[in-house]
């Protein structure tokens, strides 16, 4: 039996279609063996978010080849789209596939059999109407990802998604229901809808991301819906008040904020300002107690002043949020940004990256430490350490109970009893709600 290795890098998107390479692999008679093991064929799903996620690509690449020497290594993803023949020129890579041909992989590794070097298959993504496979687990039995939307059409400064992904496109309603079906059916019972920007789902085709999500609550054996990252412009009233009713939407959300300052917004060409992403993030806190709110910032961006990064500390000190994904600007080609004046010195986009992920790691734990003594429901996963069984609550808390409490797959109405820096203790409840 032939062998396939993954490994992956970026965002949930990227996640969920790794996973859907997987199964076309196992479909095709290949056994999946872990990153770093003796493969027949090595896949790596890039991303070029950064110039470290860039980085990090090319060692991860080298590393496959020195792990498996005699394998097939093939690159895809974003990386590979923007910059395939920088991709190609690293030894040992075989195949280069973009965005639209990743799809194709098992077609093109038979094609390249006969060639000799490197062959580099990508193609422009304007126009792109390929949606690829929409539904795809996360390698373990509880958590599925549903892929409902690609690409986007909005024009921030400095990002490259557009250009590797394509124009924002949704998969049918009727369609994304039935993955849907089929992942309950197969036992996972949280979904997570993924996306470039889930929020803009339908908007082309005459329905929109609430009415998909009244579809999606009715599937039987769910228990959880997550929507993986959604744009504060688009975190409707009616999204908020259906996830505060229902009892299968994640009382979670994740919402890109990027500075806190308007005029730093304004040159990052977001829609939105600090005035509204606030209202946003208190209209959701307000609405749903427990609610864990997480947020993207970029620091260092070109003009970015000590004043600038100031406002954009003092606004999230007055919101309440759960935690904070923070990324140090780097200059992407082709980005308007990167032809920006006022270039803010590497070592001064560091130490505010460092300041807030200490305001994240604080706040992280204060959100535990508010959760003790409340009620949870935990989804537990396949990891076991120091005699605890972990999963995350629907408010995205990372959870540990007893290990013979329940299986992986499980879900487990807890008490919280205690908090730590990086996740909480729980025990389960008695039939008669006692701890």
């Amino acid at each position: 039996m032939p062998t396939v290795a993954l490994h992956t890098l970026g965002c949930k998107l990227n996640y969920a279609e790794t996973s859907a390479l997987a199964r076309k692999f196992q479909d095709r008679g290949y056994r999946v063996v872990p990153f770093g093991a003796e493969a027949d064929v090595c896949v790596v799903n890039t991303c070029t978010v950064t110039a470290a996620a860039d980085r990090e690509c090319r060692q991860i690449i080298r590393r496959a080849r020195r792990s498996s020497p005699r394998a097939r290594v093939v690159v895809t993803g974003c990386y590979a789209q923007l910059a395939p023949e920088d991709v190609a020129s690293i030894p040992g890579v075989q195949l280069v596939l973009g965005t639209r041909e990743k799809f194709d992989i098992l077609r093109h590794l038979d094609d390249a059999r006969t060639g000799g070097g490197p062959r580099v298959l990508v193609s422009d993504t304007a126009g792109a109407e390929d949606f690829g496979p929409a539904s795809s687990s996360d390698g373990g039995r509880t958590r599925a990802f549903l892929k409902i939307q690609d690409g986007c059409d909005y024009p921030c400064t400095y990002c490259t998604i557009p250009l590797a992904r394509g124009a924002s496109r949704s998969h049918p309603p009727e369609l994304c229901l039935a993955q849907a079906r089929e992942l309950a059916a197969a036992g996972f019972r949280e979904i997570v809808l993924t996306g470039v920007n889930v929020g803009d789902y339908g908007r082309k085709d005459g329905t929109d991301l609430l009415a998909l999500l009244r579809l999606l609550t009715g599937v039987e054996g769910l228990r959880r819906i997550r929507i993986s990252s959604i744009e504060p412009n688009l975190l409707t009233d009616e999204i908020i008040a259906f996830t505060a009713d229902s009892e299968v939407m994640a009382p979670h959300f994740h919402i890109p904020l990027q500075s806190g300052s308007a005029e730093v917004l304004g040159m990052m060409r977001r829609r939105y300002s600090p005035a509204d992403f606030a209202g946003r993030v208190e209209a959701a806190a307000a609405r749903i107690p427990d609610c864990g709110i997480g947020v993207d910032v970029i620091t260092g961006f070109p003009g970015e002043t000590d004043a600038h990064f100031a406002e954009g500390t003092a606004l999230l000190g007055d919101l309440p949020f759960t935690y904070l994904h923070v990324f140090t600007y780097s200059e992407r080609p082709d980005t308007p940004a990167a032809a920006l004046p006022g270039s803010v010195p590497v070592q001064i986009r560091r130490r505010r990256t460092a300041l807030l992920r200490d305001i994240s790691a604080r706040r992280r734990r204060e959100f535990y430490r508010s959760l003790v003594g409340s009620t949870q429901e935990v989804l537990l996963e396949a990891q076991v350490a120091d005699g605890l069984r972990y999963g995350y609550s629907g408010n995205y808390a990372r959870l540990g109970v007893p290990a013979g409490a329940g299986d992986e797959n499980s879900v487990l109405a807890v008490r919280v009893t205690d908090a730590r820096a990086d996740h909480c203790t729980a025990r389960p409840l008695t039939e008669r709600g006692e701890a």
